[in-house]
């Protein structure tokens, strides 16, 4: 066994994992990120002088390779530069870890894609309805926990496992996924990760009509700055906050109004996923806000006894395993864990 040191930075926070020989695990996290540079820095700190075999790095946007993972080389690391403008909240800070670890350690690293998991969606779920020869589609993002998860699902639930899981990774970056039979069959997010449900400070799905008339009062930096930093959670709350957990505890109209919103197009997404799968088996919550805001689950989870689901409230409130009801279909509370498929797609490249 070699040592692993999995890196995966968000565009909030930053969780990295060292896999040691021993078969240890050491976690390192590091949240509310404005600047990933002094983070990134303390890690290496936190390693106090250990030297991993190899580096894998979490990447949200892959561009157009299938690959679930790829040695990083100049070639390779100048393709992922070519992409920035696909992901600008997300792969900066992923091209930096790539970087601050190659000028530390003279180690192989490689690159391990989000997108790759939602290659095996249908075409109905990959097109979009824009005309083909612009060369446009959805990619569907957070695949490496989406991936994980995948790989949990047989114990917890057996034989329908296979069936339609709607999975709601929800964070500060936030979409829903439709697996069957284990596999990705449709995602929230579109061509990049500002799409789909409302988000800490994007926005998610737009009238392109909005997006053409603030087109005429903004700049293309300016424009860029705005999806990508100023709207979602931040702005249904007047500014108050991007940080459902502060959204959580204050008392303003403004707070409340966007946790109202937020909760509402995570219910709508799970409709919509189940009219096109044609039912749901099961629903899974992960990521920072699934896994602990159990106030959060309840109100997604309230007005869907229609799809044959209802939330146990003291489980709920545990926040572990199956917090369903009796009679309910499955409701599962799996923790997001990246840095455990990184770590397999490293394996790839060192057995």
């Amino acid at each position: 066994m070699k040592s692993i040191l999995t890196i995966n930075s968000g565009s909030s926070s930053i969780k990295a994992s060292l896999f040691d020989t021993d078969g240890s695990r050491r976690n390192f996290r590091y949240e509310h990120l404005r600047d990933h540079g002094p983070a990134f820095d303390q890690l290496m700190c936190d390693l106090h002088g250990h030297t991993p075999d190899i580096i894998g790095h979490r990447f949200v946007h892959g561009g157009e390779i299938v690959d679930a993972a790829r040695l990083v080389d100049a070639t390779e690391r100048a393709r992922l530069e070519s992409i920035v403008h696909l992901a600008p909240l997300h792969l900066p800070g992923n091209l930096m870890g790539l970087d601050l670890c190659a000028r530390r350690f003279d180690v192989p690293q490689v690159a391990c894609f989000d997108t790759a998991f939602h290659t095996t969606m249908p075409e109905l779920a990959k097109r979009l309805p824009i005309p083909r020869e612009l060369g446009l589609r959805r990619f569907g993002f957070h695949g490496l926990n989406y991936a994980y998860i995948a790989t949990c699902l047989p114990a917890a639930l057996g034989a329908a496992s296979s069936g339609k899981i709607i999975i709601a990774h929800l964070g500060s970056g936030a979409s829903l996924c439709l697996l069957h039979a284990l596999r990705s069959a449709d995602t929230t997010m579109g061509y990049t990760p500002a799409g789909g449900i409302t988000m800490g400070t994007r926005s998610g799905d737009l009238d392109p009509g909005v997006i053409l008339e603030l087109s005429k009062r903004y700049d293309s930096t300016e424009l860029s700055d705005l999806i990508f930093h100023r709207m979602g959670l931040l702005a249904l709350s007047d500014g108050e906050s991007s940080e459902m957990s502060e959204l959580l505890t204050s008392a303003t109209i403004s707070a409340g109004f966007a946790v109202d919103y937020f909760c509402a197009q995570v219910r709508a997404s799970i409709g919509s996923l189940a009219a096109k799968a044609g039912g749901m088996d099961a629903l899974v919550f992960t990521g920072g806000i699934g896994e602990h805001a159990a106030e959060i689950r309840e109100k997604i989870c309230a007005p869907l006894a229609f799809l044959g689901v209802a939330l146990d409230n003291e489980r709920n409130r545990s926040a572990t395993g199956r917090i369903e009801s009796t009679g309910s279909k499955p409701v599962l509370i799996i923790p997001a864990d990246e840095e455990s498929m990184i770590r397999s797609l490293c394996q790839f490249f060192i057995d």
